[in-house]
């Protein structure tokens, strides 16, 4: 029988929301994508993009490239494509971590960061942003814990409390990490949702540091999860060396087609759905904190993650309710068992949040 490698035989796979789709009548709350869907035209460019399928991709993906490039004031040459934001993350490691090398990872935070860690083979630091912090990074006990790390992981938005972290204080973190020789991973592939992000995203910076890492994806800012389209931002040295690691053909040709026309022409629906995002949850917060949910501020992004023990509840049990009313939001226990009690859910649109908000009323009792 075959035996994996040591590193694996311990590890279990990754946690993700976004699986209502698999029940009827189910509307899921427990993901966080573009609740407003793909963009009309989606259907349309498939469509065209199926044009390109009898050939082999270009591996350099220099039209998707330069799209990001473009959109981003960066240069192609700054633009690593990944098959979703999963991909740059898988890259990163295994570029540039030696086996057991500490990488610093927020909890709670992404899975993704210290599974591939632990799959290259690097031990994953972890860092709590305890609600005493209000979910926040603490710079103290961030810095403490640098101490002897290769790489930072950031996730901002953070996924899954929604705390958002401004650009001078992210590009302060980046430029103590450079001056101790600490290589950054920035995820804004949320960021896009959030009113304003072009005033917090750190990926036009990347020609001034060499040792950050901007990720980014399509997934949730156009709703289209079912098409792997991904990139990374950074110093050019940095690309030259990820682009080693980097599968050959990693975006096939359909992808790459998509991905361009979406960006160059279809990004003022993105501003959209993000200004209506921030209306909606303006309006859900106080609707929230009246009917008794632990929420004490309105989310700095577009989904709430609370504690609902000091209601006399748990997250399976509210789960539960929330799935026999119709709605599914995500049991966020499995980013820890300190978080066996927490829960996490998006803002949509009135509509529906008007029938979740009911529901969620009734599941209160």
């Amino acid at each position: 029988m075959a035996v994996s490698r040591r590193a694996l035989s311990h590890m279990p796979k990754t946690v993700h929301g976004g699986q209502a789709w698999r029940l009827d009548g189910v509307e899921d709350y427990s993901h966080n994508l573009n609740p407003f869907g793909p963009p009309p035209c989606i259907r349309q460019l498939m469509a065209a993009a199926a044009d390109h399928v009898w050939h082999y991709p270009d591996d350099s993906s220099i039209g998707f490239r330069s799209a990001v490039a473009g959109e981003f004031g960066v240069s192609p040459e700054n633009v690593v494509a990944g098959a979703g934001s999963s991909d740059i993350i898988r890259m990163f490691p295994n570029t540039f971590l030696e086996a057991g090398d500490r990488a610093v990872v927020f909890s709670p935070s992404f899975a993704e960061y210290s599974q591939q860690l632990m799959i290259a083979g690097a031990v994953p630091v972890r860092v709590p942003l305890p609600a005493k912090d209000d979910f926040r990074i603490n710079r103290g006990r961030l810095s403490e814990a640098l101490d002897g790390a290769k790489a930072l992981y950031i996730c901002n938005p953070n996924n899954p409390t929604g705390r958002v972290t401004g650009r001078d204080d992210v590009l302060s973190i980046v430029d103590e990490c450079r001056d101790r020789g600490i290589l950054v991973f920035l995820d804004e592939t949320l960021l896009e949702l959030v009113d304003g992000s072009e005033s917090i995203s750190c990926a036009r910076y990347v020609g001034e540091y060499d040792n950050l890492v901007v990720a980014g994806s399509l997934t949730k800012s156009f709703a289209i999860p079912g098409i792997r389209i991904g990139f990374g931002i950074m110093h050019p040295d940095l690309a030259d060396e990820m682009n080693k690691v980097r599968m050959t053909w990693n975006i096939g040709a359909a992808e790459q087609a998509v991905g361009e026309e979406l960006i160059r022409g279809h990004m003022g629906y993105v501003r959209d759905a993000a200004e209506a995002l921030a209306e909606e949850n303006r309006r859900m917060f106080p609707v929230l904190r009246d009917m008794g949910m632990p929420v004490y501020a309105p989310s700095d992004s577009f989904f709430y993650f609370c504690d609902v023990t000091p209601i006399g509840l748990d997250a399976p049990e509210l789960v539960s309710r929330m799935r026999d009313r119709g709605f599914m939001v995500r049991d966020c226990s499995s980013f820890g068992p300190e978080y066996s009690g927490c829960v996490r859910f998006c803002v949509k649109d009135r509509e529906r949040d008007d029938r979740f908000l009911e529901a969620l009323r009734a599941s209160l009792g």
